[in-house]
């Protein structure tokens, strides 16, 4: 009798313990799709930043913009390098894979009945649409069809910027769900968007010889933004984001991380922030080394070193060292001894 006791006791004690330990992750269908788009999302945008950065190293800085355009060789269009057609090609490709998700969201949404879930849903198409008529113009402009060559390239880029802060703007204002810890993913989603939302309004006013350094930051801003979505992917669906967080599905593409306590909330928010301090640490090296390789590739900055002289040919002639002040004041003595002499001299006469 005292045994048949014992094993119900044990196992009521024994429990919540287990429940506790046990991180409430659901493996479902949607846990599983979450996974895949945002690891999808991550590395198309890391490919796609990686191209944008070997692009700016491969711009050509002694183009000559004061080339006559009437001249044969201003009319003759260069074909346009094999990167640019590949890299419109990723961009559409990745925002075709953001469409077909969003409208497959958007109905699971209205069929859960989630009005959250399906606007936003439709915030993320029209995102894709946007970066989507910009891979198709910059294909299309740097084609060889004549009616699309007169396009100034600038139309692109500025396509690329209202699609850069509609994306900001996404990000910024999804808030539904105050206590969820995703909001603190989504804010610190913002400083790589704003690197590149200021990267592009910098290649819009950029010369021939600055115009790589925009793409180059540009190009890190969105590998920021891939390793990110990877790290989104692995600390939402996986349950590794903090103990005492669960998941919480509303429908698909619509769910909120909770923690029981304050305490574990402002734990998960901290470890949010160490993590993209990580990420960003990693992409302060690799902007580091990009910008070196590129300068030192193209010789940006070889023609400035002419402009200095060594410190030894300058400190030699130490006895001929005077300062603009001082040959000032000897100016102005000089003056005002000529002009009491002058005084004096009519003085005398009278």
């Amino acid at each position: 009798m005292c045994q048949w006791r014992k094993i119900p006791n044990f196992l009521e004690r024994s429990r919540p313990d287990s429940q506790r330990s046990r991180k409430i992750v659901k493996f479902g269908g949607t846990v599983f799709m979450g996974i895949l788009s945002y690891a999808v999302a991550g590395g198309g945008f890391t490919v796609i930043g990686a191209w944008d950065s070997l692009d700016s190293s491969n711009l050509d800085p002694n183009q000559s913009p004061s080339t006559d355009p009437s001249s044969p060789i201003a009319q003759i269009r260069p074909s346009p390098p094999k990167y640019v057609g590949s890299s419109s090609i990723s961009v559409a490709f990745l925002s075709s894979l953001f469409i077909a998700n969003s409208i497959f969201s958007f109905f699971s949404s209205i069929g859960s009945r989630d009005r959250v879930g399906s606007m936003i849903q439709l915030q993320i198409l029209a995102v894709s649409v946007l970066f989507l008529v910009y891979a198709i113009l910059t294909y299309l402009v740097n084609s060889k069809n004549a009616v699309f060559v007169a396009l100034p390239s600038s139309i692109t880029t500025l396509v690329l910027l209202f699609g850069f802060i509609e994306e900001f703007l996404m990000f910024y204002l999804q808030k539904k769900d105050v206590s969820g810890i995703e909001n603190r993913y989504y804010d610190l989603m913002l400083v790589p968007i704003a690197i590149c939302v200021f990267s592009t309004i910098f290649e819009l006013k950029s010369d021939v010889n600055t115009h790589r350094f925009a793409k180059l930051g540009r190009g890190i801003g969105l590998i920021l933004q891939g390793t990110w979505f990877l790290q989104m992917s692995i600390s939402f669906f996986t349950g590794l984001i903090t103990d005492n967080c669960s998941f919480h599905e509303k429908s698909r593409g619509n769910f909120t991380i909770k923690c029981k306590g304050h305490s574990d909330y402002h734990r998960a928010k901290a470890i949010a922030t160490l993590q993209f301090n990580c990420h960003l640490s990693l992409m302060v090296v690799l902007a580091t080394g990009l910008f070196s390789l590129v300068a030192k590739k193209k010789g940006y900055l070889r023609e400035d070193h002419s402009k200095y002289r060594p410190l030894g040919a300058e400190m030699e002639n130490l006895s001929n060292f005077t300062l603009d002040s001082d040959e000032e004041d000897e100016i102005r003595e000089e003056s005002s001894v000529a002009k009491e002499a002058g005084l004096n001299g009519i003085s005398s006469h009278g």
